[in-house]
């Protein structure tokens, strides 16, 4: 199906033409809210809150264009930010409820993609010390492979917004993922090293002016 006739046959509420939106583009939504999110489950509900949300927005699509994944990861991109603010409302309400009792352990479940989640994690660390914004640019163009003018379409934003964010989020990332590596290669040492935001006591900083003092 070419683009032409799939965006009009989605303005006009095509059954087929959806079902082959979802066929063609479900895996690379998936996808990106994983990568955003951090969680194969939370990925599948929003994945379902996309297409369902395509359907109703389907008269938004414009006539002429490419294919319409920058529009379908923008919708989910909006998904993810509602969702978020609705399970941190969630969160705030469940810490003025009393102790849950402690539940059985199903870890033997999950064995399987124990490899995959702990990479997914690390990366997940790095990335959610971003800006939303930035965070959302560099997972678009780096990981979904857009270019600036379908991002900018996906966040509707300029495409030269895109451009900023994303040339800070690879300068962040890099320091962030430096900073990372050095205190996971301390924990392995078995040595403690402070949080990267701020000072503590017992930092590296502390200590260079504790011994500054100590010469003088």
């Amino acid at each position: 199906m070419d683009d032409l006739s799939q965006r009009a046959r989605v303005r006009a509420g095509d059954a087929d033409a959806f079902g082959w939106l979802f066929d063609e583009h479900a895996a690379a939504v998936h996808r990106y809210v994983v990568r955003v999110t951090g969680s194969f489950s939370a990925a599948e509900d929003v994945v379902s809150l996309t297409f369902l949300e395509a359907w109703r927005l389907r008269e938004r699509v414009l006539p002429d264009g490419g294919s319409l994944r920058p529009w379908l990861l923008g919708i989910a991109t909006n998904v993810m930010r509602n969702t978020g603010r609705a399970a941190r409302r969630h969160t705030a309400a469940l810490t003025r409820l009393p102790p849950a009792r402690p539940v059985p352990d199903f870890a033997d479940e999950v064995t399987q993609r124990l490899a995959d989640a702990e990479e997914l994690r690390a990366a997940h660390r790095a990335l959610a010390a971003l800006r939303p914004a930035e965070r959302e640019v560099f997972t678009l163009c780096v990981w979904e492979g857009l270019d600036a003018a379908a991002a900018a379409e996906a966040l509707g934003v300029a495409a030269g917004t895109v451009r900023a964010r994303l040339s800070r989020a690879r300068k962040r990332l890099r320091k962030l993922t430096d900073e990372e590596l050095e205190r996971g290669a301390a924990a392995a040492a078995g040595v403690q090293r402070p949080p990267a935001a701020g000072q503590v006591p017992g930092s590296r900083h502390q200590a260079a002016r504790t011994g500054r003092e100590g010469k003088r």
